[in-house]
């Protein structure tokens, strides 16, 4: 999360300048990017546990009996 917050301080930093671009190192967009992919990968993983455990069957049998 640190590059991440970095970014996130650097843009504020340049939206305080009026500035129209930001420049990063290739090192520190490559650090972004594996922060990035990680959180990607580690949400898609929650979300995946989640919906086996919300996959199961229920089965609801109706008579009418005598009806």
């Amino acid at each position: 999360m640190l590059n991440i917050k970095r970014f996130i301080e650097k843009v504020t930093n340049s939206d305080s300048k009026s500035s129209n671009t930001l420049v990063l190192p290739i090192l520190e967009a490559r650090l972004l990017r594996d922060e990035i992919v990680k959180l990607i990968a580690d949400n898609y993983e929650l979300l995946s546990k989640q919906k086996g455990a919300t996959d199961d069957n229920i089965q609801v049998e109706i008579t009418g009996g005598t009806w």
